[in-house]
């Protein structure tokens, strides 16, 4: 009786450059072992269903061993004396596999996944379209196969939020959208963009509120009021006039005595920029109850990103400032809406108030167009760093006037307008 098939045996076995072997094993009738020319091994049983010769492979070796093996030859044999064909069983599930994995690649979020990975993420200014999406579109149709979106769901998707008043925002997806959607055009996964022919939802008006003298009192009331994070956050966007992010994102490593240095990866304009710190900033930023983080950010709740939410904490900005005036007045007061880049336009107005020159106040905000576009931006290469240092202490001490209730006419001009 031939003995049966070891561990060390089958490693034995040696190929036949002629010919594929196979190797009965005595201890299980119809499992082989398959040694191909190649040297590769596998296992297969042989077996009879409905009175023909069927062949089922198992796995290979050594990723399938001896006893693993002999463990799915008899699982397969059991199905046979059960009067189930185990090859047709397995050939069954293959392609129910095959048909879940074909299902899969063409759900949204596993090609918004490619887009982000291949797309996105190299661009400079991807992070915006890629938390807009996964916000709107990828936590909507995350699951829908993507040749199931139509022109009526993206009307209906940019209609529900210009609804809640956001119209720019609307605006902003449909464009993120549309670049998901031609990507995929261009990938050969969809024949044409749902989103064309969608129109923008409404013609956008180009802003222009800035917080009043009251509003100003009112916001940094609001600030101490409800602490941190958004109450620092917040005085440092009305102080400096820098945006959001760059804000939001400050780290400690950014900040060298009374200078804040954005290197470039983090402006829009991909500029390098530096912020004088005026003594009104240094004390917001020394108020600020600092959470370790190993990156380094000032404004977290978890240390290891920086502040998130920031609808959430812009509301409860506004109801604290709706409170505070209605406190003022003796009567409801509703505060006209405004945002946070607002804060940034105010600044800047609050400096022209100062009579700060227009070419300074660009220089504070790192801006590239207006007075210093064209060539004067490409040959002018003065930084202003005097000139924006004496701007935000000027108008910082106008706000802390404007808080500690000062006559707001006491206003010192330090230059002329131009």
């Amino acid at each position: 009786m031939a003995r049966a098939l070891t561990t060390k045996t089958v490693e034995a076995l040696r190929p036949d450059p002629e010919r594929r072997r196979e190797i009965p094993d005595p201890a299980l009738s119809g499992l082989y072992v398959v040694v191909q020319p190649s040297g590769a091994k596998s296992w297969a049983l042989r077996y009879r269903f409905a009175g023909r010769p069927r062949k089922l492979t198992l796995g290979r070796w050594p990723i399938l061993g001896l006893a693993a093996a002999r463990a799915a030859a008899t699982e397969a044999l059991e199905e046979l004396e059960a009067g189930r064909d185990p090859s047709a069983a397995k050939q069954a599930a293959k392609a129910k596999t095959l048909e879940a994995q074909l299902s899969d690649r063409d759900k949204v979020k596993t090609l918004f996944r490619l887009y982000s990975d291949r797309y996105l993420a190299n661009l400079k200014s991807g992070a915006t379209p890629r938390r807009e999406l996964e916000r709107h579109v990828v936590s909507r149709w995350g699951d829908r196969d993507i040749h199931d979106i139509a022109k009526r769901d993206v009307i209906d998707l940019l209609d529900e939020i210009a609804d809640t008043g956001r119209v720019v925002s609307a605006n902003r997806l449909r464009t993120y959208l549309s670049g998901f959607m031609n990507w995929c055009v261009a990938r050969d996964v969809i024949d044409l963009s749902p989103v064309t022919g969608v129109k923008a939802i409404a013609k956008e008006i180009s802003r222009d509120r800035v917080l009043s003298d009251d509003e100003i009192r009112w916001l940094w009331q609001a600030c101490d009021d409800i602490g941190q994070p958004w109450g620092p956050l917040a005085k440092i966007l009305l102080l400096t006039g820098q945006r959001l992010r760059e804000v939001a994102e400050m780290t400690n490593t950014e900040i060298s005595g009374d200078a804040w240095h954005l290197p470039a990866s983090r402006t829009k304009n991909g500029k390098a920029h530096g912020v004088p710190i005026s003594s009104e900033v240094h004390g917001v930023l020394a108020s600020v109850a600092r959470v370790p983080s190993a990156p380094g950010y000032l404004f977290t709740t978890t240390g290891t990103s920086p502040v998130s939410g920031y609808t959430k904490g812009h509301a409860r900005l506004i109801e604290r400032m709706a409170a505070i005036a209605t406190g003022e007045a003796g009567e409801p007061f509703e505060i006209p809406r405004w945002t946070f880049h607002d804060l940034r336009r105010t600044a800047a107005t609050g400096m022209a108030r100062l009579g700060v020159p227009v070419r300074v106040t660009e220089a504070v905000l790192n801006h590239t167009s207006g007075t210093g576009g064209g060539l004067v931006g490409i040959y002018q290469r003065h930084d202003y760093g005097e000139e924006k240092r004496r701007a935000l202490e000027a108008w910082a001490r106008f706000v802390l006037d404007l808080v500690e209730s000062k006559a707001a006419s006491n206003v010192v001009h330090i230059g002329a307008r131009q």
